[in-house]
This record gives C-alpha cells, structure tokens and sequence, in this order.
C-alpha cells in the first residue's frame, strides 16, 4: 500500500472515531493522522465567553459575535504550529521544542476544535465563525468544527498584507471542506484532507523549491485549496471525456455531435447537483445497480432506458402522470410517458427509484422531438418516441433506422478509466455558488458557466482551434464580473433612490456596503432610513438589466445573487418584497381583458402568497420574482442560452428542501425561462419604421398585451398541459400581430419574421431581436453588461463585415471587431437618459484607426464614467489586453475617470479610488489613462512633434495576431520543443 493510500485509510478510522469521543482528542488524532502535532497549547475550559476573554477582538457585539455566542457550545485550541515543527517533519531526529504556546507568534499556525449546537449550517454561517475566530489572532487559523449530528468541517482564512500598514493582516476569503459526514465519507473529501497532509506539502514545498518552514506550509495550504485549480483540473478531465463521446456517441439528428453532448453534458450536470440535495436517487449512477436493472448492461440501452425516462419523463413530467407509453396512436408522442420497457429488467424497482424523484419542469428536461403527429417522422432530436401506429413501410423504416443510430454507449458512463461517472464520483459538488468571501473546495455552480464557456469555445468555429488547445481562455473571472455588477447597480441604485441625507459620496459608500459579501452578516438597516430601504427596494423590483452575449451566464447571475444580497439585507423578513410582487399583480389583474384573466390574476395573489409562507426564510421568493421580471439575456447560441438557464435553474432548485409528507416532496416545480433567455443575433433590429395609425396602434398594442400575458402564464405553467395550451396560445397571437402588421403596412418580411419567431424552438435562432416582442417592453433597460465576443470583421472574407456594413452602425469600421457594435447596439437599448452600459472588451479600440468611429460615438453621444485598462492577465491562456468600460446613456459633459493597471505598482483588483485619473475625451482621438503631468507632457510633445499619423505611411490596425497556429502552441508541443532544443 503506497504511503497517500494508508494515510487516506489512516484518516477514515481517525473519522470514525469522531461521533464517539470527545472532540478535542479526535481532532487531535486526526491532525496527527495529517502529520500535524505540536505540545504548544493553552488549556481553555471550552466556553465561549472564556475563549472571547483570552482573545479578545476590537469589535466585541457584533452580529456575528452575538451568532457565534448564540451557536457554539465550546471552542478550544488544539495546538500551535510553528517552523520548528514544521522542519522536525524532515529532521525528525531534531525532535519537537519544547517551547510553551505563544499567542504574539504570528509565524505560525493555530488549530481550534469548536462543537456546534445545531445539526447543520449554511456556509455563509461557517465562513463568519471562521472569521470571529481569526479577527481575535494575528496567525493562520485551521478551525475544525463538529455539528451535533457530528459532521466535520474544515476552514481556513486566507489573509492578506494590509496595504497601508505592512505589521497588519487582512482577513480575506474563507475556504472549507464542509460538513464530512464520519461515518460515510465522500471520497473526495478524503482525497481533500490528504492533499492537505504535511507530507503532501512538504512534497510540494520540494517541488515548488520553497523552505520547510512557516512560509513554505502556508504556501502550500493556500494551493491545495485553490478551488481555480480544482476547477482546471475537472474542466480538463471532462474535456477529454467531451471528444470522446462527440467521437463514439450517435445521433441521428441534423443537429451536430458537439451540441448533443453539450446538451447531454448539460442535463447530467443538473442532475448531479441536484443529487446533493437528495432529490434524485444515487441508485441510478451505480453500475452494480443498473447492471441488476437492465436486460443487457454493456451496449447503450443505459441512455435510452434510464436516462431519457429520468429526464423526459420523470424530471419534466407531474408525478401523478407517470407510466409507460401504450404505444397506441394517442400516446405515441406524450413524452410524459416511460418508453423501453422490454430493456429494463426489474419494472418495479424502476418505477419505485422514478417515484423518489419529484417533478422539476424548467425548460431543461423538455424532449425536442416535435410533438406533432407526421407520417414522415417529424423532428426527431431526442429520439423517445413511439412508432405513429399510422406508419407506413417507409417511414417505420425510416423510424427503426433512426432508432438504431441513436447509440450512447454505457461504457461512456461507467467505465472505470473513461466514463463519466467515476469522473464526477472523483468531485465532491456543491449547490451553493462561491462567493468573493467564502470557497468550499468543491465544485459549485459557477463552475458551470466556466466548463460550458469553454466547450462552447471548442465547439464555436471562429474559437475552435485554440480552445482545443488552451482551456480555460474564455470565462470572465468572477472578481471581473463582481466589480462590473456592483460599479452597475451602485450608479443605477444611486440615480433611481433619493437618499434623506443629500451627500452623494456618503450615499454610494453606503450603496457599496449593501453590496459587499464581506458584510452580509451585518446589519445594514442601521444604515438605512426606513423610507430608503423601501425605496431601494422598489427599485430592485422594477430594475431591468440585459446581457447581449449570454454566454454560460456569469453576469446575469452575478446580477442575481447582488440584488438577492441587497434584499437579504434590507428586506430580511420578505415583507417588502412580498408586498412588492402583490401590488404588480394586482395592478395586472386591473387591466386584465377578461373574466378569465381576471381569475388568473387572483390565482397568482394566491401562489404568491403561498410562495412567501412556504419560503419566508429562503432566498425563493426574491430570486424567483427577480428572474422573471428583471434578468434577460440573449445568445446566438441556443445552447448557450439553455446553459445560462441551467445555472439559474439550480439556484432556485438549491432554496428548495425535500419534504416527503406533501405533495411533490415540497419541491415547487421551476419556471420555464425560454422568454428570459432568447437564441437571436443581437446585432441585427427589425424594421419598424412604419409610423402606425391610432386604431392601429390600439390592435396592435391589445396583441402585444395578449402575447406578454400569454408569456407570463407560460413562465409560471408547471403542467405538460399548460405550456402546450400557452405555445399554442402564443402562435396564434403571433399570427394575428404579423397579419396586423402587414396590413398596417410592414414589410412581409418583418411581419412574417414576428410570426415565425417561436420563443420555445431550442434548437432555432432568430436573426433579429427586439426587446419589444421578445421580453415585452420597449422602453430600454437599466443595465447592458457582459463580455461581447472578440471577432474581427475581415474574417472567413469579411462575412461578417457584409452582415452588419450597411444595418445603419455609426461604429462600424471595415478593419474592426464585432464587439464594437455591440458597444453601440449596447448603448442603443438603454433607458433613457440613465441607462447604464458596462462591457469588458479587447482594448484595441481606444487607440486603433478603426476604432475612431466608437471612440468619437462615445465621446458625444453618452458618458463614460469609468475605464480601466486591464492588460493581458484577466482571461487565463488569453492574448489579448482587455479593459472595463462603463458608460451612461446620457451625454452630460461629466468627466470620468480613467486608470492603467499595468503601470500601477500594486496590482490589487480593482485598483483603490486615489490611483484613478481624469478620463481625458478628445472625440475620435486616442484614449488613455494618464496622470495631469503625463497629460502635459504628451501635449507638449505633440506641440512640436509629427504625429505619426502625419508621416507619410498608412496603417490601419494596430497588432495583429494574424496565424495564431503559429504563434499560440499547447503545452506539449512546447514541452517537445524544450526537449529538440534545450
């Protein structure tokens, strides 16, 4: 047995032991069991208020303090650590010091084993005990803590040097192993803990030639904590498992390889994270299981037989519907119903395993096979479907044939080296995404948005080489999306509320602190008047905030969990926000058309009543509300879309818990997103020039009206057969639109675009948007954020400089990029005079010819407020210099503020107020963040030089990457050309 091994086995006993003796001696045998000992303790009798007494802190009433006196049961020191005993790990024949314990050591590290009072805890709660602990030390702080139920979990704070003063730490994020069940470890977290084993870290501390002393642990601890490296190393492995299953899985539809398996990637992924919260049972991901409940384990009939009935039929259809298709004409294309039952062995362990699962809805689940019954087949995407009994020779054929090319191999699941299940059984998961301030080091949902970002790379012809060779290029870090959504909402929040106080620097202060995770615990109605926390808060409620370049939906979400953060905090109990949503839906029961409607409108008073009863304490009902009347978003990727979707469909499955004694487990059904999230080429309007007359207009605003209804009933509809009534409900009033349109006087072409436009096609895009009939309102947005892709206009022979040349873009330039007139489109679709923009781009433009057009359109059309100039390292393997713009929609004459972080000597993101300049604007001329002195000496310099523009040469971009095959290599070729050239 190899030495990782037996300390794994050595750990497992040591956590055996946990429930049945007293905690303080378990903990130590466990850090003994790491390689962790030391006789340097203090003797503390266990109570709260002794320890708060030994180790006192500046701030002592805090709510958290008062938290953790409320939770903890006792709280002692294990030991202390220092470089002696870290270099006697290699010299053991030194010995241990015998020196006493000493608080005022700071090179060392402290080890606390605290009880905890209740069964178990959110991990905000943890990361907060984890920081009262450690605001009382100057050291490092490992604190193990055991809940009543004896779950262990591990935490640690990463401090950082304070900036202006050197003697002084500062607390930063708290990373966990949270809650490891003793008795049933998962294997990763054993796999966690002996990573964190001295001799794994003085095996690094090798590697990494550091010291074995204080410096060279801490080092190492703060590696094998590092959740990015984690995720990297996950993203690789499923990467691999990605071309395979593109190479040996088949599918018989047009749609490509790449898309089914992003979509299948997509479906499992949901599904594992809701395992964590018991809502699907494990049974189903066991070989040894599935192999006793089908007919022949080993072929494919794993994907048909159990995963096509989990998805379609299970997740997606109410739990008093299910039951297997009779085959008959009637029920031949009713999803709802199991199919394969001659492949399943055991029928009643299968339907009892389905009948553990509750009804999800969504969107997700949704089987793509047209639903319509055609003698030729219809669109068959997913294949779980029944042979039409009305078949002919030919298309039975037809159907048995496509029926045998569906073919997902079991072994791409299962087997031990390659499949994809002992890859995820490798990870432990969390429901629960990380936040700037607290990490678990498992995998989290954003992680999600960084996986898919990058098989969308790899799938994406315009990105396709290098992602394949460089993963992890194309997900804007999460540090980057936190400073975007809070410079956002703060100038959104501070323009739409008055505050009572009339100081605008106090006012956002305060903003910034409602949107700090560093304070979530804190209580922000102290400062906050009564009349401007429910102003703040109907503010939220009516906010409108778009991302024209979804992606995997990183910005959306980090919109999400702000405005979720700002209502935790100043709406705790719900009330405000409740009222909120009654009042809206009352208002539209008032101009409700009929009686019919008027009843609906009286129903959704009822459910949200319910919702707020139900989840009072939870984040439901404010992420909920906030998703369907806040955040949209737009791809030209529908699997891009339907990946943003997933993310948002998780948080609000994650504020949900399995009660088996109600009807579906208690688990409301989700909403179904496909009029939030829309596949459409941004970039492209509709033609809506026709001026309308007065009767016109009042049909056709009774449509719209009808339409956006229509659409609101669908976002809440839960049953198969509400969304069927709503889509069909939907293409009719789209017909009637167009057809009022056209004899209105719109072109056919227009008209005919509307009519086709089906929002629940998942496999169509659209090439148009227009927010007016795709989300129902047309009086801009608040916020346009995101990351627009980087695409120059030349390529593939300027297809895409022909697409856009004459759609009416002041930016367009022949030799620029696509994400310039996402600039403009960006600034186009906000509310007047407010709106706010905020794109992180190549920042190519602010100094290149072609980006005169948008420097100029910027300067005298809004306002930019920030530019931060990023340099190369923001996305990971990237060429690219990026910046941070942040522009209003007004032109006000205001002078922004501008900085460059490659000249900055500290690098800390985002840069502090004082080392920020004047945004000079010169219309078309050059940008640049430059200090006043710098400014005067470039003005001089241009006073009596010949600008380079006036030489007699021409140039028309700046650097130009050009090949990238033969400048941008993978690893291994540059490994291989180290060894042919050392």
């Amino acid at each position: 047995m190899s030495s990782v091994s037996q300390t794994k086995e050595q750990i497992l006993s040591a956590l055996k032991d946990i429930p049945a003796r007293d905690f303080l001696a378990t903990a130590k045998d466990l850090l003994e069991v790491l390689g962790y000992q030391s006789d340097r303790t203090q003797e503390l009798s266990g109570s709260v208020d002794d320890f708060i007494q030994e180790f006192p802190a500046y701030s002592q009433n805090t709510q958290t303090s008062q938290a953790f006196r409320k939770h903890v049961r006792s709280v002692r020191l294990v030991f202390q650590v220092t470089s002696d005993e870290i270099a006697s790990v290699d010299q053991p024949t030194l010995g241990f010091e015998a020196d006493s314990f000493d608080k005022g050591q700071q090179q060392s590290f402290m080890f606390f084993a605290v009880e905890l009072k209740e069964e178990t805890y959110a991990r905000g709660w943890y990361a907060q005990f984890t920081r009262e602990i450690n605001k009382r030390l100057s050291q490092p702080t490992v604190v193990l803590f055991k809940t009543i139920d004896h779950r262990l979990t591990l935490s640690f704070v990463h401090r950082r040097e304070h900036r202006r003063d050197p003697g002084r730490d500062v607390l930063g994020h708290v990373s966990m192993i949270r809650e490891i069940d003793p008795a049933d470890p998962h294997r990763a977290h054993i796999d966690i803990l002996a990573e964190l084993s001295m001799a794994e870290c003085s095996e690094w501390i090798d590697i990494h030639n550091e010291s074995h002393n204080f410096d060279g642990l801490l080092a190492a601890w703060l590696d094998k904590l590092d959740t990015e490296e984690l995720n990297r190393r996950f993203y690789g492995e499923l990467f691999d498992w990605f071309k395979r299953a593109v190479e040996e899985a088949k599918f018989p539809s047009t749609v490509s390889a790449e898309q089914q398996v992003i979509r299948l990637i997509t479906r499992i992924l949901f599904v594992w994270f809701i395992k964590e919260k018991e809502l699907v049972r494990e049974e189903w991901f066991v070989r040894a299981e599935m192999e006793k409940l089908l007919n022949d384990f080993g072929g494919s009939d794993y994907y048909r037989a159990v995963l096509q009935n989990l998805f379609f039929a299970t997740l997606n259809t109410e739990m008093d519907m299910r039951g297997f298709s009779t085959k008959t004409e009637p029920s031949h294309r009713v999803f709802s119903r199991f199919r394969y039952q001659s492949l399943i062995r055991d029928t009643k362990r299968f339907k009892s395993l389905m009948k553990q699962t509750p009804f999800i809805n969504g969107g997700l689940f949704d089987c793509l096979d047209d639903e319509e019954s055609r003698s030729a087949g219809g669109i068959r995407i997913d294949m779980f479907s029944d042979p039409d009994p009305k078949d002919g020779p030919r298309a039975a054929q037809a159907r048995r044939e496509a029926w045998r090319e569906l073919n997902v191999p079991d072994a791409l699941f299962f087997d031990e080296d390659y499949g994809l299940f002992p890859l995820l059984n490798h990870y432990k998961f969390t429901v629960e995404e990380n936040t700037p301030i607290e990490q678990e080091v498992a995998l989290d949902p954003e992680l999600l948005g960084k996986v898919f970002e990058n098989l969308l790379a790899a799938y994406n012809p315009e990105t396709r080489e290098t992602a394949r060779r460089q993963t992890g290029s194309y997900y804007t870090p999460r540090a980057v999306v936190d400073y975007m959504v809070d410079e956002a909402l703060v100038a959104t929040l501070a323009e739409k509320v008055n505050p009572t106080v009339d100081d605008a620097d106090f006012w956002q202060a305060r903003l910034r602190y409602l949107l700090d995770y560093a304070d979530a615990f804190e209580d922000a109605n102290e400062l906050f008047e009564e009349a401007e926390a429910a102003s703040i808060v109907k503010a939220i409620a009516e906010i409108k905030v778009l991302d024209p370049a979804v992606g995997s939906g990183a910005f959306p979400m980090g919109v999400l969990h702000k405005l979720t953060l700002v209502l935790q905090r100043i709406d705790p109990s719900n009330e405000r926000w409740e009222a909120l949503q009654k009042e809206r839906a009352t208002q539209r029961a008032a101009e409700a058309f009929d009686t019919p409607n008027q009843h609906e409108r009286d129903d959704e008073l009822t459910e949200i009543s319910d919702i707020f009863e139900r989840y009072r304490d939870s984040d439901f009902g404010r992420k909920l509300y906030l998703i369907q009347n806040s955040i949209f978003g737009v791809d030209i990727q529908p699997v891009a879309c339907q990946i943003a979707k997933l993310r948002f469909f998780i948080s609000l499955a994650i504020e949900q818990k399995k009660d088996e004694t109600v009807d579906n487990f208690g688990i409301k059904p989700l909403p179904n997103l496909e009029t939030r999230f829309v596949a459409a080429n941004t970039l492209l309007s509709l033609d809506k020039s026709v001026q309308l007359s007065l009767g016109q207009t009042d049909a056709v605003n009774r449509l719209e009206q009808e339409l956006n209804e229509n659409r609101e009933r669908h976002f809440h509809a839960t049953t198969r057969q509400q969304k069927f009534d709503c889509r069909e409900k939907d293409a009719e009033l789209r017909e009637e639109l167009a057809a009022e349109l056209e004899g209105a006087g719109f072109s056919p072409d227009t008209a005919g675009k509307i009519a086709r436009w089906n929002p629940y096609d998942q496999n169509a895009v659209a090439d148009w948007f227009d927010a007016e009939y795709m989300f129902g309102f047309d009086d801009g947005f608040d916020v346009v954020i995101g990351n627009p892709p980087y695409i120059q206009l030349q390529k593939n022979g300027g297809e895409l400089g022909k697409l856009y040349k004459d759609t009416g873009y002041e930016t367009f330039a022949r030799t620029g990029d696509i994400y310039q007139l996402f600039y403009e489109r960006g600034c186009r679709l906000l509310r007047a005079p407010q709106g706010l923009l905020a794109y992180i781009t190549s920042n190519s433009w602010l100094k290149a010819e072609y980006g005169k057009a948008l420097r100029r359109y910027l300067s005298e059309r809004h306002t930019p407020l920030r530019l931060l100039e990023m340099g190369k390292d923001v996305f990971e393997n990237a060429i690219v210099d990026t910046n941070i713009l942040i522009v209003r929609h007004c032109h006000n004459g205001v002078a922004g503020k501008a900085v460059d972080m490659d000249r900055l000597s500290d690098k800390s993101f985002p840069p502090t107020e004082s080392l920020w300049e004047e945004l000079r604007l010169q219309g078309e001329k050059p940008w640049s963040a430059l200090s006043g002195i710098e400014q005067s000496i470039m003005d001089k310099m241009e006073a009596v030089g010949t600008p380079l523009k006036e030489w007699d040469i021409a140039i028309y971009r700046g650097v130009l990457t050009g090949y990238n095959d033969a400048f941008v290599i993978d690893n291994d070729t540059k490994e291989a050309l180290i060894a042919e050239d050392p």
